[in-house]
């Protein structure tokens, strides 16, 4: 995951900023030791030139199974060599019902007949 970012790369990630791909590495260390059976839907929302907005929503729980559905926007910026050198992520957590979950797959890639986040209404 890593190496798509310039080994310089600048990361916000909530209130964590994160400066160069070890850092970055540790950052997503911890994120994904805390954010259990992660489920993560992105969609597009706009583009130009060498940056790229999305919107996102991604379910989880804790080690407590508490559930929750995060919702944010990330914009990114490329440099040259098409590596990401700017990451900036603002992200809600918003603690959920296990009921309450829409993103059901197994581990790994959201299958392609999974409804993206305008269709599920998020």
């Amino acid at each position: 995951m890593s190496l798509a970012y310039s080994v310089d790369s600048v990361w916000r990630n909530r209130a964590e900023f994160a400066t160069g791909r070890p850092a970055i590495v540790a950052l997503s260390t911890r994120k994904w030791q805390r954010e259990l059976d992660y489920r993560l839907i992105k969609e597009l929302w706009a583009y130009g030139g060498e940056r790229i907005a999305v919107r996102f929503a991604y379910e989880w729980h804790d080690d407590a199974q508490n559930w929750y559905r995060s919702y944010g926007n990330e914009n990114w910026e490329f440099g040259a060599d098409g590596l990401m050198h700017h990451r900036y992520a603002c992200i809600n957590d918003l603690p959920i019902r296990e009921s309450d979950r829409k993103f059901f797959w197994p581990l790994g890639r959201r299958p392609d007949d999974h409804p993206g986040l305008s269709d599920l209404g998020l």
